[in-house]
């Protein structure tokens, strides 16, 4: 029934997509991307990756530390992503590793948990 994965959402308070595109599209380097006419106007907007979107919604309310709710992104080298996030001043929490990856996890500045994998031999 399912074909493949085609986006997932994760929210930010409203009135934060300049602050939500500074970290995911300036710092880690996500590309933004156009969103239907249809969708104008509704806070927000949409990113690319490959094939896939990741969709940047916006609501108040909500306690995003909280939540274990996450993307995951498989980066190239996860020793330097670790560098490069721990020079932004962002926390690294160590992961335990899972059949063929390393991991480690994140809170994007709204709270948003975020994890990056890296294959490994184990």
């Amino acid at each position: 029934m399912i074909v493949r994965l085609h986006h997932a959402q994760i929210t930010v308070p409203v009135g934060a997509e300049d602050e939500a595109r500074a970290f995911y599209c300036r710092a880690l380097g996500l590309q933004e991307i156009e969103r239907p006419q249809a969708l104008a106007g509704r806070g927000g907007y949409w990113m690319g990756l490959n094939e896939l979107q990741i969709h940047i919604g916006t609501e108040d309310g909500v306690d995003r530390f909280k939540s274990k709710a996450h993307i995951a992104y498989e980066v190239e080298d996860l020793e330097a992503a670790k560098v490069y996030l721990t020079g932004l001043g962002i926390e690294v929490i160590p992961g335990a590793s899972i059949p063929g990856y390393d991991r480690f996890e994140f809170r994007d500045p709204f709270g948003n948990r975020v994890e990056f994998l890296g294959k490994s031999d184990n």
